[in-house]
């Protein structure tokens, strides 16, 4: 289509070149592909068609990336200060939360197992950065992912993207659940207990804190409950039992240098602390030496609290810790619940209005 400006009249009036707009609009739209392709560019400009090129839609396969490629392409989130939405604010902690990939770790006593594990990386973002690249800390770590894990790898892996992401402080915190083969009580078999542990290194004004992380299951007969029941035996002869529930006690402690503090090894603590841990292999024996351990050792929560923080006092390996406990009660509606704490790394006023939801464990 070509359009020659002294055929088109000089005089007129707004209405009249806003008519002729939407008539040019209308042409465009049922025009052919070479006839808008064909059209002068200051009229094409017009109607939305100039620098539009026609867009492929086959994957190209052959395509590569060479460096000055990569150069030109937008990167919106390490734009300048001027991009930055909201309160130009520092931010404690951003970074990815749950990208998971198997790792090695040791054992007290069998040698390595490789376990899926979900990890968490996070750095400080200051002020006047508008944000980070979230892959740089999975490429970074990924760099140590076939080595054996300990916290001096971990240490390496936050060194990598804290420096490649230029930040000050940061954070690893890797889940998973760890195996331990375990003996039931009188009859000679075994099971697999599954323990939910958690590694975390944390980096803040220079300072760095090593931190492990367990949930400890165990059965809670109470001792109220106990006593009340042997009295409808003895005073009425009557049959009762004392009601007993599965609780969970969330173990978190922070890690001397020294020497090494094994999973197993807090694993046993809590065991010591609280014997009544949930079992995995059962025959009639077994229960029935279960309810003589649970009557052996009625708790309270307020009990579990002190006598884990008790096993974690007397062990020089561990510095600063925190125990969480919930007894999920079968009397009532509603769980028993305390929070023990030495140290100021778990010291906190404030609590996450769902920490208890995340202590049920379904089997």
């Amino acid at each position: 289509m070509n359009v020659h400006l002294s055929d088109v009249p000089t005089d007129l009036t707004r209405e009249e070149a806003q008519a002729a707009l939407a008539a040019l609009r209308l042409w465009a739209a049922n025009a052919s592909k070479e006839d808008l392709s064909s059209m002068d560019p200051a009229v094409a400009r017009l109607i939305g068609e100039a620098d539009q090129p026609q867009m492929s839609n086959l994957y190209p396969q052959d395509f590569v990336v060479d460096e000055a490629y990569k150069a030109s392409l937008p990167d919106l989130q390490n734009g300048p200060a001027a991009l930055i939405r909201g309160a130009k604010r520092a931010i404690q902690h951003v970074g990815i939360s749950n990208f998971r990939l198997p790792l090695r770790y040791h054992t007290r006593d069998n040698g390595d197992l490789t376990l899926e594990t979900s990890v968490t990386g996070t750095v400080s973002l200051e002020a006047d950065k508008k944000g980070i690249n979230m892959s740089r800390i999975m490429r970074s770590f990924y760099g140590h992912a076939e080595k054996t894990f300990s916290f001096e790898v971990i240490e390496a892996a936050l060194d990598d993207y804290k420096t490649d992401l230029e930040s000050f402080d940061a954070r690893i915190q890797m889940r998973f659940s760890f195996p331990v083969k375990i003996e039931s009580l009188r009859s000679g078999l075994s099971g697999y207990q599954y323990y939910d542990l958690a590694l975390e290194l944390v980096e803040r004004d220079g300072v760095r804190n090593k931190i492990m992380h367990l949930d400890y299951l165990y059965s809670s007969t109470c001792p109220c409950s106990l006593e009340l029941s042997e009295h409808a035996r003895r005073a009425r002869g009557q049959l009762a039992t004392p009601h007993s529930q599965r609780s969970v006690a969330r173990i978190s402690v922070e890690v001397r240098k020294g020497d090494c503090l094994w999973f197993e090894d807090l694993i046993d603590m809590c065991r010591r602390a609280v014997p009544t841990e949930t079992q995995v292999m059962v025959k009639r024996e077994d229960e029935q030496a279960f309810a003589e351990l649970n009557a052996a050792n009625p708790i309270f929560v307020e009990d579990a609290a002190r006598l884990f923080a008790e096993q974690l006092t007397a062990d020089a390996r561990i510095g600063d810790y925190r125990v969480i406990a919930s007894h999920q009660e079968s009397l009532h509606s509603h769980d028993a619940v305390s929070i023990l704490t030495e140290g100021e790394t778990f010291k906190a006023d404030s609590l996450d209005p769902k920490l208890f939801n995340t202590l049920f464990h379904v089997g």
